[in-house]
C-alpha cells in the first residue's frame, strides 16, 4: 500500500461521512413537507420491522400535507400508529385508504431544538472525519516504522491530509449552515 492509496482511501471514506451527514439532516424536520421524513419510521409488517416506504406510496398532497397509501388495506391502522408513536411529532388521521400526515408549523422553540440537533450531527460528522484522519496519519507513521517511505514523504503526505481534512470540515460547516438557516425560515 502506497501513500497515494493511503489518501485515497482516506478520501473515500470522507465522502461517505458528507454522504452519511445530508441522509441525516435530510431526515430534520423544517416547516414544510417532505417524504424523507418518514424515511425511518418502521412498521410490523407480518412480524418483521419494515420502512413505511416499502409498505406504502408516500407523497405530497399540498406543501404541508404527506400522503401515505398503503398497499394493503389492513396496514392501514399499523402505519398510522407506527406515525405517531415516533419521535416527529406528527399525528395522522385516515380517510378510507388513505393516512393524511399533516406537518404542523414549527414553533420558535421547535426550530432552535431542530439547530441543536443539525448541530449534533454536524459536530459527529466532523469527528467521523478527523477520526478518518488520525487512521491515515497512523498507516503513514507505519509505513515509515516498516521503511516503505521516507520521514520527509510522511511530513508532506500528513500535510495533505490535512489539507483534505480542511477541505471535508468546510463542506461540513456549509451543509450545517445551509440546513439552520432552512429550519430557521419562517
Amino acid at each position: 500500500m502506497s501513500i497515494a492509496d493511503v489518501k485515497k482511501s482516506a478520501e473515500q471514506k470522507m465522502n461517505k461521512s458528507i454522504e452519511s451527514l445530508k441522509a441525516d439532516l435530510a431526515k430534520v424536520r423544517t416547516g414544510r413537507a417532505h417524504t424523507g421524513i418518514l424515511d425511518h419510521v418502521e412498521v410490523d409488517y407480518y412480524g418483521s420491522p419494515t420502512k413505511i416506504s416499502q409498505v406504502a406510496n408516500i407523497t405530497l398532497l399540498d406543501a404541508r400535507t404527506i400522503s401515505v397509501q398503503p398497499w394493503e388495506k389492513k396496514m392501514v391502522n399499523a402505519i398510522e400508529k407506527a406515525i405517531r408513536d415516533s419521535d416527529l411529532g406528527l399525528n395522522p388521521s385516515t380517510m378510507g385508504e388513505i393516512i393524511r400526515v399533516p406537518t404542523p408549523a414549527l414553533t420558535e422553540e421547535r426550530r432552535k431544538e431542530m439547530v441543536k440537533l443539525v448541530k449534533t450531527e454536524g459536530e459527529d460528522a466532523k469527528v467521523a472525519v478527523r477520526n478518518i484522519r488520525r487512521d491515515a496519519n497512523e498507516a503513514v507513521k507505519k509505513m515509515v516504522k516498516d521503511k516503505e517511505c521516507s520521514e520527509d514523504d510522511e511530513r508532506r503526505s500528513q500535510d495533505d491530509i490535512q489539507k483534505l481534512t480542511d477541505k471535508f470540515v468546510q463542506q461540513i460547516d456549509k451543509l450545517l449552515a445551509d440546513k439552520e438557516k432552512e429550519v430557521m425560515t419562517v
